[in-house]
């Protein structure tokens, strides 16, 4: 019985946690059991996410499955992005410097600041009277 290889990563944005299965495939995006273009209204968030494909030239070799929760949309975005590039280094590490030199295996770790007491946001100050 042949068993299909299959490239499996966390990729994670702010808030957003993706976990991507890369399978030797024609290409076909599933995210959250939704068509790709479904899933990613805009030709922007959706040329971001598979970024890390076009750069190693492997867009057409691999089907990509993702399970996509937390964040907003283009967090989910970015982390789809991150898992992708993850997979693709797990399938082969000799591709990890044309990753890292366009910056897509560092993870962007901006989390939202929590408020602080006595203020009415993280860093927003009451108005402030003199008299």
């Amino acid at each position: 019985m042949s068993e299909v290889t299959e490239y499996i990563a966390i990729g994670r944005r702010k808030s957003a946690s993706a976990r991507v299965r890369l399978r030797p495939g024609t290409g076909k995006i599933i995210v959250n059991k939704r068509e790709f273009e479904d899933y990613f209204p805009t030709e922007s968030m959706r040329g971001f996410a598979v970024q890390p494909l076009v750069l190693t030239g492997k867009q057409a070799d691999f089907d990509v499955v993702a399970n996509i929760s937390g964040g907003g949309n283009i967090g989910q975005a970015g982390a789809l992005r991150h898992g992708i590039t993850r997979a693709l280094m797990e399938y082969n590490a000799e591709l990890r410097p044309i990753l890292k030199a366009a910056g897509m295996v560092t993870r962007d770790s901006k989390e939202k600041e929590r408020k602080k007491p006595g203020r009415p946001g993280a860093r927003k100050r009451f108005q402030f009277s003199k008299r």
